[in-house]
């Protein structure tokens, strides 16, 4: 385990509309924000044909080609995420959420792009007094966090 101590700063109250796109919306939102670090909560509805990454095939990370599902259709959802910084210094969302749909609830995280269906909300809670940033680990090619 690796671990470091942070404060938190601003606190941002987003709606998402229509058609907005995760991670893209809130990426670009913290950019314009100067948000270098963050946690956030997300919940609303996602559009028929989001993306979502649900793990690799056979639980390896040898070759992280990811298993993608296409939901069905618009689906209630809701989420937890992180913002951090890469080695280019450019504010990356990771965030897996829930859809739900009838009986049937597909989890995975949303990198691959996550439609909003008529309404959003994403709290961000800013954190401040931290050096922490996604590296690439060469091993998974994943940007791991580095408190």
């Amino acid at each position: 385990m690796k671990y470091s101590e942070a404060s938190i700063g601003r606190i941002f109250i987003i709606r998402l509309e229509n058609g907005d796109k995760i991670p893209d919306t809130i990426e670009d939102f913290a950019k314009k924000h100067h948000i270098n670090s963050a946690a956030l909560i997300f919940l609303g509805g996602a559009k028929k044909g989001s993306k979502v990454i649900v793990g690799p095939e056979d639980g390896t990370i040898k070759k992280p080609i990811p298993m993608v599902t296409i939901l069905e259709g618009v689906s209630e959802s809701s989420g937890v995420g992180t913002i951090f910084l890469n080695e280019q210094n450019i504010p990356k969302l990771h965030m897996h959420s829930a859809f739900g749909r009838k009986e049937k609830t597909i989890t995975g995280c949303v990198r691959k792009g996550i439609d909003i269906w008529i309404v959003g909300e994403v709290i961000i809670l800013e954190i401040i007094n931290t050096n922490a940033r996604r590296k690439l680990d060469p091993s998974s090619e994943f940007e791991l966090l580095e408190p």
